[in-house]
Order: C-alpha cells, then structure tokens, then sequence
C-alpha cells in the first residue's frame, strides 16, 4: 500500500524537478569523505520528512497510515530531498541518486520517521 503511492509521488518529483547542481565530477574522495558530504544531505531531509509528518493533524490517527503522510510530507520537503538526490549524483555518479532515493532511503525512511517522531514533540498535541 505504501510503495504505489510513494512511487507516484516520487516519479512525479523526479519529472518536475532538474537538478539544483550541474558541476563536473568531484575530484577523488574516500568513500568516507563522500558518505560525510550526503550524510548531512540525507539527515536533513529526513528530518524535514519527520517534521511534516509530525505536523500533519493526521498524524497519530488510524486513519491516516504512516505511508500516506510520507507521501503528503514531500512537496513540503522538495528541496531538501533534491539536495540529497543531487549529490548523491554529484558523488556517486549520475542516476546514483534516484537510485538511493527509490531504494535503500526509501526502504528504511518508515521507520526513520517513527523513531525521529519519538524524540520530537507532537505538534498537534497527540
């Protein structure tokens, strides 16, 4: 259930949006250095995702999965999870990105949001 509609959103987020940086590759970093340089990237737009779906006066409702407030969370979250995808192409290569994006991010993002909700304050007092 939550992987057709997060898919949706994500190929329309990948259609609409260009890349925010174009520059070359970069010169040869460790793979520590590059994991240090998307980390940030990856960390705030998780964070932003945490912080709309905790915003959201839907959030903590049987009514409302966990799913669809991730996907309602990312127009919210366009330029940080762009951010992230650009240099995650910028590091790794083009089309590494939405790669990460698609796979890895978005198999544990559920669970990064539930356990970042647990150390922020509800916003809408739930």
């Amino acid at each position: 259930m939550l992987l057709a509609p997060l898919l949706g959103a994500t190929l329309v987020f990948t259609v609409a949006t260009e890349p925010l940086d174009n520059a070359g590759t970069p010169t040869q970093l460790s793979r520590q250095q590059k994991m240090a340089a998307t980390d940030t990237l990856v960390r705030s737009a998780t964070d932003c995702i945490v912080h709309a779906v905790t915003a959201d006066p839907r959030y903590g409702s049987k009514n409302a999965p966990l799913g669809d407030l991730i996907v309602d969370s990312m127009p919210a979250c366009l330029t940080p999870v762009r951010a992230m995808i650009d240099a995650y192409d910028h590091y790794y290569g083009d089309g590494s990105g939405e790669a990460f994006f698609m796979g890895p991010y978005l198999d544990v993002l559920p669970k990064a949001v539930v356990e970042g909700a647990r150390r922020q304050p509800v916003a809408n007092g739930n």
